[in-house]
């Protein structure tokens, strides 16, 4: 039995069982997670935010980890050992910490509405990037991200653990057929935008003329090729980021953040940071 953690901590309510151990193997499965409708969150952040969403259904912990972050388990975690959390954790050295957590995406059917802009992950491939598009979407007030068709999935542990808990902040549709999406943005009166390092519209230009502050959707294309031209054309815009330096271009987390925090400030151009004594 895994030994007891600081005498700060709370008590384990007991060890991991067989089953709730087999349990989170299973979810390191992407037809487990879609069958079941649950995710593993690895490490504190993750956790702390699906706590807050009131998403956990069960928290795993080692002695060490649970004393590393005694507010997180203080409503209840079973133990483990060293061993059964690094075959169950996604990360070279493992927190520690691991909840299975209820969660599903969106149907893909009919994007979301809402108050700020949409980003659309075309054919995004790494987990890792999906997840920090996610984290700057959440960061910079956009209403909902929607993954098509030939994606990563969304609940991916490397997803889940790079969004730093956004993931279970907004909605999230996945696996949506593009050009329905498009089209049914734009009966809503969105504006596509497709960030394009060979865009005819410069990011700058369209933050002028009140492009930005209205109803738009970004556009990211697949991290090795782009958007190919058929996606392309369903655009309403390319935009190009205005670049000064040599650098030939910016990866697509980089470019997600920049275009998001564009369109955020070109919608509350009087937003005042509330942690700002100026």
């Amino acid at each position: 039995m895994p030994t007891r953690a600081r005498p700060d901590v709370a008590e384990p309510t007991g060890p991991a069982s067989a089953g709730l151990i087999r349990s989170a193997r299973r979810l390191r499965l992407r037809k487990h997670r879609s069958a079941e409708g649950r995710l593993l969150a690895e490490g504190p952040q993750a956790v702390r935010e699906a706590l807050a969403e009131g998403l956990v259904e069960a928290l795993l912990a080692t002695p060490e980890g649970a004393s590393r972050a005694p507010s997180l388990v203080e409503t209840g975690w079973w133990a483990v050992d060293e061993k059964v959390m690094a075959e169950l954790a996604d990360t070279v050295t493992p927190s520690g910490l691991l909840a299975i957590c209820r969660w599903e995406p969106c149907p893909p059917e009919t994007p979301p509405e809402g108050r700020g802009c949409l980003v659309i992950c075309a054919q995004i491939r790494d987990p890792g990037n999906l997840g920090t598009v996610i984290r700057c979407a959440d960061a910079f007030g956009a209403a909902a991200v929607v993954t098509t068709k030939g994606s990563v999935d969304v609940a991916n542990p490397k997803t889940v653990r790079a969004s730093a808990g956004s993931l279970f902040h907004l909605p999230i549709v996945a696996d949506a057929d593009l050009a329905a999406t498009v089209t049914a943005l734009r009966r809503q009166g969105v504006t596509v935008l497709a960030a394009d390092g060979h865009g005819d519209a410069d990011l700058n230009d369209l933050a002028a003329d009140g492009t930005l502050a209205g109803r738009v959707a970004w556009l990211l294309g697949n991290e090795a090729w782009g958007l190919p031209e058929a996606d392309r054309a369903l655009a309403d815009r390319l935009v190009r980021i205005p670049m000064w330096g040599r650098a030939e271009s910016l990866n697509l987390a980089t470019a997600a953040a920049v275009v998001l925090y564009a369109t955020a400030s070109a919608a509350q151009p009087n937003y005042t940071d509330p942690g700002s004594t100026t």
